[in-house]
């Protein structure tokens, strides 16, 4: 399966999806360093700069054809408790996620996968989350949606995210509305403010996140590697870059690098689903 990954960063989401059996055909990233890192690891593979010119048209003109999955974590800096809370309105960094809704309708993948602080869900009393899906219902997709932490899956951190999967209804219009039911099955969280949840008994959803528990995301990475049998992923305590060492080229750059990157291994996990769904089909 083809992937576009869009806010690029140094390539997490493109190093888990490949594991899972996909591949990168196009980046888009904007920021200079990390284009960089993508080159070296992806010398092969077209990097876009700006995501707010990127168009089908404009791939099909560079012969990039066929893309099956759009995947990207869009700017979280406006939607962090850590940062300004201004949300994914038109004119913030976090605004950009409706270029992630522009290109799922211009180029209709099978399936997107975007990811986000977990504030998305609760931010200005839901509505933020529900910005994002009802854009995704408007160019004719469905979703589902599941938090999944870092340390769930061995890490020693937490870093916990909500993953988004779009991809085309399966039979008739599905379009949300914002009175629609779907939208009452809520909740109260643990720090009291509302969270949105998938009925996994809808017929909506493939159940590709839901319908998985965190010990089967775990089991799922149990397999094979190329190049030996060694079964899911290594951790180490800390990654091998030196936080306050002086001398270290680009430290501050690989570190924001680090701190913007995805957890691979969860965009694997997801890719893993997306395979099994579609060997089923």
């Amino acid at each position: 399966m083809k992937v576009l990954d869009l806010f690029s960063g140094i390539g997490g989401f493109s190093l888990g999806l490949e594991r899972a059996g996909m591949e990168t055909v196009a980046f888009c990233e904007i920021e200079e360093y990390p284009r960089k890192v993508l080159a070296k690891h992806w010398p092969n593979v077209p990097i876009y700069n700006d995501v707010r010119e990127l168009t089908n048209d404009r791939l099909r003109a560079d012969g990039i054809t066929g893309i099956d999955v759009i995947c990207g974590g869009f700017p979280c800096q406006d939607i962090s408790a850590a940062g300004n809370q201004a949300g994914i309105g038109e004119g913030t960094r976090s605004g950009l996620w409706s270029e992630c809704a522009r290109l799922l309708g211009d180029i209709r993948p099978k399936y997107a996968i975007f990811e986000n602080v977990t504030a998305l869900i609760s931010g200005d009393n839901g509505r933020w989350f529900e910005q994002v899906l009802w854009d995704i219902s408007q160019v004719g997709y469905d979703a589902e949606w599941h938090c999944i932490p870092a340390s769930e899956l061995g890490a020693h951190h937490h870093r916990d995210r909500v993953w988004i999967i779009a991809y085309p209804p399966s039979a008739g219009d599905t379009k949300f509305q914002k009175e629609d039911s779907f939208w009452e099955n809520r909740h109260i969280g643990h720090n009291g403010e509302i969270e949105y949840v998938a009925d996994p008994n809808s017929q909506r959803l493939q159940g590709l996140l839901t319908g998985r528990t965190l010990q089967e995301w775990r089991e799922a990475t149990r397999h094979s590697r190329q190049g030996g049998e060694s079964p899911g992923w290594s951790w180490a305590t800390e990654p091998d870059l030196g936080r306050v060492a002086n001398g270290v080229p680009q430290r501050s750059h690989r570190l924001k690098c680090l701190g913007n990157a995805v957890v691979p291994q969860i965009p694997e996990l997801i890719g893993l689903a997306i395979m099994e769904q579609c060997n089923a089909d």
